[in-house]
């Protein structure tokens, strides 16, 4: 096998196999493209034409290397075609049987230095594998979508592959500018097999009526900043695709978060299944379009609040750390005015100052005036006592993550808070209502949960409760339009929209490691590289705090009794260890200092 792979044959020329033809032609390799349809064989040279002319057009090729590239991709119908191929690469359906057959036919086709590999991402490689003639040559070779714009590349083993074909591979992928990332065989690999579990659990919170579409899809951009949200994706990806690709995840882990959503599988069978139908959670202009049009879903304008409660205008902040202190300067730069409440004057003094600092580094990065920072300043009262929320029309806690603590607190604003103000809590994961019970006027609570650090995050959740009046989310809603964030509703249930389904996803990663499948790193990058995520899930609990990670985990279990939500014994026992992330200097890695912001060594 130790042979260059400089002539490569692509079966299957849909949308990825175009796309895996067009990186390999790129490279310089010859490509011979094979689809028994020929409409497919046209559509991919029609597609190949039209991105190298849209490359010379910005100057990323000249128009030689474009004649080049067109030269170097040959279609054919046959599969002998592959005969002089020094690698296969197959991206036909998510099916054994037709890959099965694939396979077999190659066996008798090419010579026995041919590799072969799979482009699946969700079937058993093994199992490929030990149903061809050569198994030792047969791996897998998983792009991600679309194939020319993405960087990962899965490599995956299996027990009977030869070292030297993963070494082959693996120098391609490399020389193709992608960064390749070797795992074993199991279904949905690293980057599938912790997104899919992810769209899985938000296909089944849109089914249960929790949050509509567009609010799941938009908690999980703005608080997570992923490029899409997850029923958009899966629209993008097929409805139908991915139910597969769980069936599959679930065959293997009996783990129920992959058993696949029973909306997929309606979805699936009515033939809605997503962009390339024109329908599926989302409805589309035509089929294969990526423009959502209105349809019987689609949310009507926003209603304003009655006039039964007055408007607010002055807001209590309870609190003196850093999501007091940004909450605080997020209402004082939207025109309100601001009481900052803390234990004592100092600890208030202190909260205020940090907002100063805060909003000297606006102005010294140009987004706000000197004079709009002390307009907003000068909105901002510290005060060392709640007694000072007496006048507030909203009041909003952001205390420490306890909830005897809100308790106290909530029981302590019914005292002192005007009739008809507005009590929020910004709690991540606790019940709502047992901060509402904590008063006598449960009606007037509700859950504000901003994200950090609220001046830059656009998120907030709002939380009712059963006793929640209609009023007051109304007010809240316009409250969270006025200081320009953007609100999404769903009900008192732990974890709420974003750490309902992002704190799974990063459970299910320490168990990835845990069972030894993949390495930090490996998996960090699968997930920039392949999902599109700003941190991988190692980098994102280190910032956070695995014992913050772990104490939301741990409600989650607590309130839905999956066993798959159970905290993964390796963040306990990192926990236990006093590894809390980079605020103690150690986590899942070590850091050159005990703060926040510190650089991994």
């Amino acid at each position: 096998m130790d042979i260059p792979l400089s002539t490569i044959a692509v079966v299957g020329l849909g949308t990825m196999g175009t796309g895996i033809a067009e990186v390999l032609a790129h490279a310089g390799r010859e490509v011979v493209g094979i689809d028994t349809d020929e409409i497919a064989t046209a559509q991919s040279v029609a597609a190949l034409e039209a991105s190298t002319a849209r490359a010379v057009e910005r100057g990323r090729l000249t128009e030689e290397e474009r004649r080049g590239v067109l030269t170097r991709f040959r279609t054919f119908t046959d599969l002998q075609a592959a005969a002089g191929a020094d690698l296969v690469i197959e991206v036909v359906p998510e099916s054994y049987e037709i890959k099965q057959q694939v396979f077999r036919a190659l066996d008798g086709i090419v010579g026995p230095a041919t590799i072969l590999a799979t482009g699946t991402n969700a079937l058993s490689v093994t199992r490929l594998a030990a149903d061809s003639a050569h198994p030792e040559r047969v791996l897998g070779l998983h792009f991600f979508n679309p194939a020319p714009a993405m960087k990962l590349v899965e490599v995956v083993s299996s027990v009977l592959t030869a070292p030297a074909a993963v070494t082959a591979v693996t120098a391609l992928a490399r020389e193709l500018g992608k960064e390749p990332v070797a795992v074993g065989d199991r279904p949905g690999f690293v980057a599938d097999g912790l997104l899919f579990g992810y769209l899985n659990q938000a296909a089944a919170m849109y089914e249960a009526k929790y949050a509509t579409r567009e609010d799941i899809d938009a908690a999980m951009r703005l608080g997570c900043g992923l490029p899409m949200g997850p029923l958009a994706l899966l629209d993008l990806i097929g409805v139908d695709t991915a139910r597969t690709v769980l069936e599959a995840m679930y065959a293997a882990s009996r783990d129920r978060l992959h058993a696949p959503a029973p909306i997929l599988r309606q979805l699936s069978e009515a033939g809605l299944t997503g962009r390339k139908s024109g329908r599926g959670f989302y409805t589309y202009e035509a089929p294969g379009s990526g423009t959502v049009v209105r349809d019987a879903l689609t949310p009507l304008d926003a209603k304003p609040a009655t006039g039964e409660r007055p408007a607010v205008r002055s807001v209590g902040v309870a609190g003196s750390g850093t999501m007091a202190s940004g909450i605080a300067e997020v209402f004082a730069k939207a025109g309100y005015v601001v009481v900052l409440a803390a234990r004592s004057q100092e600890k208030a003094d202190a909260a205020k100052a940090r907002v100063a600092k805060s909003l000297g580094r606006s102005v010294d990065k140009g987004r706000l005036t000197g004079e709009a920072r002390d307009d907003a300043l000068a909105r901002i009262e510290p005060a060392g006592s709640l007694d000072a929320f007496d006048d507030v029309d909203l009041a909003v806690e952001a205390v420490a993550e306890d909830l005897e603590i809100k308790r106290q607190l909530f029981a302590t604003l019914d005292k002192v808070c005007k009739p008809g103000a507005v009590l929020a809590t910004t709690t991540s994961s606790l019940p709502v209502v047992a901060c509402a019970r904590a008063t006598t006027r449960p009606q007037d609570v509700v859950g504000m949960h901003f994200f950090n650090p609220a001046p830059a995050m656009k998120l907030v959740e709002v939380v009712r409760t059963v006793l929640t009046s209609d009023e007051v989310h109304a007010t809240v809603r316009e409250v969270c339009a006025t200081i320009r964030k953007h609100p999404v509703d769903c009900g008192d249930r732990a974890g709420f929209i974003v750490n309902a389904l992002l704190f799974p996803y990063l459970n299910n990663a320490v168990k990835m490691v845990q069972e030894h499948y993949a390495t930090l790193d490996d998996i960090d990058a699968a997930m920039k590289l392949g999902g599109g995520y700003p941190m991988g899930p190692f980098e994102l609990l280190d910032v956070v705090g695995l014992d913050v990670s772990l104490a939301i985990e741990r409600v989650l279990h607590r309130e839905f009794r999956d066993p798959g939500l159970a905290p993964a014994p390796l963040l306990e026992h990192l926990v236990a260890a006093g590894c809390l992330g980079r605020k103690t200097g150690r986590g899942f890695r070590e850091y050159a200092a005990r703060r926040e912001g510190a650089s991994a060594k």
